[in-house]
């Protein structure tokens, strides 16, 4: 641990310009020199391609377009088609969700809160339903009579009374609302409504919506039909005690016209995503029987229809398996997984060989560089995929069943990229200096960068902490290093694609050694001999804003700190929290009433005595998942130390502080501004 020192408050240095010229962008202005760099309106310019479905014959791909609405500050989704070797690229419309029918005539998409139908050949579209309530998880059936999907049945609210009715006329206060439901809010979405989500079957030509399961439980996820189209197959909890089981899930499967409904799996733990063989004899899912850890990896699995003969697939491969689709033949699954912080689409026998077929999937975080993206299979087992690099955001590429790897079909972003000099970004590997384990990050430098010259470093800590940062592109880091910065992003330990022991290290222990991870990293950047040592900040969001919070409560070495929506007290997080439940016994050993002390020792407000660096905090005022309160716990006791603090509030935003663009623009023009305030004048080469 580096020894405590106060900093002197340095004037702003030259970087201060940048952030000047960050904040005059927001307000319209433009800078007088000509633009090279990747700067905060591009965000607004930027496209990602998501949600790729390539055609049962494999011939084309229908895909989900997401570009920034400037008027509205808003993403804007719109459905995409084209042909396999990137020609014939037009647009079909509004909407999201598509899946082609098994025959590959007809396109069934959700928009407006409806289910609606696109015939190919002549561009007709008709809309099939008449809900009340959005459906989600459409699939069709195996012979394109039917569309099964997920949607929410209302109940009314409970109430011990019956309120008073207002004269007419009158103008009173909405009535109040008794809340008994152990989850009853989400991030993002707010308070939920009531009701629990069903399974429903929609005739293909039209018509009415039936229900296929009952009961007081949620069915949330996409069902899965059998080839005879007789059954669904889902992922729901539908034992008594479901309410408080809350990390358990299990597999059902439902008879269509009506009929008991039977579980398939019967064990602690979640299984999720199933896929039904194309001989209709075994269930594909992934999942894990729960020992109650930080992390588990979720594994491919295979078990016949009725639930018997279960078995690993990718026992050999220690690393979480997601989004299974069998092969036509069924002699094997494709599905996705991390691996060292990059995306994978592969390819498992039923012996469990697995073969990489795609790697840089992903492409639907303009933010920050996280994983995510989706594939699709074709009946001949060509798949479409998005992919994303550092130098490109999320463009839609297939890999036909002979084609070597796969290739780009679109160029989304090349226009604007063109005249873009982004941030170099490098992968590096370093030693823990608590145990010598390796640990992988990416270094991001600034455009027209100089080896000669000394730059400002920021640490840029990923939340989680169970996820991970890769090389994929992010506005947020390219924008730090347009403003002169250095930035390193680690995958300290904790984060996944490394394996269950590495991501499992923080049971019981978090924030731990991560913190060792993270300054080594620091460490090994500052040795390649470009880095001003005495211009070193650290920021980081979520589990990023904890650590940052950590840090600055551990050593004075950064001269500025941003914490970006952190926990501060994980007593007050845990029962405030939208995800409240998920920290008792998996994260800390207890209940925070039972056993309040590793609750309060890994808080950092434990550390708030220690804390001498300059530190501000940015956080939604809608934040149900880090709570704007946590923030002001901060705040207020670094005020009551006469250290420098500010909070940010981004009204309206919730835990996801990049969904407007604005707001993205206004964080990283923050965060900007406050290093380059401490930002001490360059030491000589």
């Amino acid at each position: 641990m580096h020894a405590k020192s106060r900093f002197v408050t340095a004037p702003p240095a030259i970087g201060a310009t940048l952030a000047a010229a960050l904040l005059a962008t927001l307000a319209g202005a433009r800078p007088a020199h000509a633009q090279n760099h990747f700067e905060p309106m591009d965000v607004f310019a930027l496209e990602f391609a998501a949600d790729p479905q390539i055609s049962p014959d494999g011939s084309r791909v229908v895909y989900v377009r997401n570009s920034m609405d400037v008027m509205r500050d808003r993403r804007r989704s719109e459905l995409w088609i084209v042909d396999v070797d990137g020609s014939e690229h037009r647009r079909l419309g509004e909407g999201g969700s598509p899946r082609w029918s098994p025959d590959g005539t007809r396109l069934a998409y959700t928009a407006e809160g409806q289910i609606h139908l696109r015939w190919m050949d002549t561009g007709e579209t008709a809309t099939l339903s008449q809900l009340t309530e959005s459906p989600r998880g459409i699939r069709w059936s195996p012979d394109g009579r039917r569309i099964a999907f997920n949607m929410l049945v209302p109940y009314p609210a409970p109430s011990l009374v019956v309120p008073p009715r207002p004269p007419e006329g009158a103008d009173w206060a909405a009535p109040p609302i008794m809340e008994d439901r152990f989850k009853n809010r989400q991030d993002g979405v707010g308070y939920l409504d009531f009701g629990y989500n069903h399974i429903f079957v929609i005739p293909a030509e039209g018509g009415t919506a039936v229900q296929v399961t009952t009961g007081d439980f949620r069915h949330s996820s996409a069902p899965a039909w059998t080839p005879d189209g007789r059954s669904l197959v889902f992922s729901s909890n539908r034992n008594p005690d479901w309410v408080l089981d809350y990390r358990n899930s299990e597999l059902y499967i439902a008879p269509v016209a009506g009929g008991e409904i039977r579980a398939l799996t019967d064990r602690p733990g979640p299984d999720q995503s199933p896929a039904v063989s194309p001989d209709g004899r075994q269930v594909a899912f992934v999942g894990y029987e729960d020992r109650t850890r930080t992390y588990q990896v979720s594994r491919l699995q295979v078990m016949n229809l009725d639930g018997s003969g279960r078995r690993i697939v990718t026992a050999r491969l220690d690393r979480s398996a997601a989004n299974p689709v069998w092969a036509s033949d069924g002699s094997g699954l494709f599905f996705q997984y991390d691996d060292e912080g990059n995306s994978r689409v592969a390819f498992a026998t039923l012996d469990g060989e697995v073969e990489v077929l795609a790697e840089d999937l992903g492409g639907t975080s303009y933010g920050r560089p996280y994983g995510g993206g989706s594939f699709s299979v074709a009946n001949d087992g060509g798949i479409a995929l998005n992919q994303t690099r550092p130098d490109l955001p999320g463009e839609l590429a297939v890999r036909l069943r002979d084609d070597d790897g796969p290739r780009r079909i679109t160029a989304l972003n090349d226009d604007l990229l063109a005249n873009r000099t982004l941030g170099e970004v490098e992968e590096i590997w370093w030693e823990s200096s608590f145990d010598g384990r390796p640990i992988q990050g990416w270094i991001v430098r600034p455009p027209d960068f100089d080896p000669s010259r000394r730059y400002p470093l920021i640490l840029e800590i990923h939340g989680g902490p169970v996820s991970n940062y890769g090389d994929r592109f992010s506005a947020e880091m390219q924008l730090l290093a347009a403003a002169g910065y250095v930035v390193i992003y680690p995958n300290p330990r904790g984060s996944t694609s490394y394996g269950e022991e590495f991501g499992d290290l923080l049971y019981h222990n978090y924030p731990g050694q991560d913190y060792d991870d993270l300054i080594s990293g620091v460490d090994a950047v500052v040795e390649r001999g470009y880095i001003d040592e005495n211009n070193l900040f650290v920021t980081g969001g979520s589990a990023g804003g904890i650590m940052t919070a950590w840090i600055v409560g551990k050593t004075d070495r950064f001269r500025a700190a941003v914490a970006q929506k952190p926990v501060i007290n994980w007593i007050s997080k845990t029962l405030t929290a939208d995800n409240w439940y998920g920290y008792y016994f998996s994260r800390y050993d207890g209940l925070p009433w039972e056993n309040p002390d590793p609750y309060w020792e890994f808080s950092p407000l434990s550390l708030a005595g220690e804390i001498d660096t300059p530190t501000l905090i940015i956080t939604g005022e809608e934040d149900l998942r880090t709570p704007l309160s946590e923030s002001y716990q901060l705040f207020h006791a670094l005020k009551m130390r006469e250290i420098d603090t500010a909070v940010i509030r981004l009204p309206g935003a919730s835990h996801d502080m990049s969904r407007r663009p604005s707001q993205l623009m206004a964080k990283i023009a923050n965060i900007v501004a406050w290093f380059d305030k401490y930002r001490a004048t360059p030491r000589a080469s």
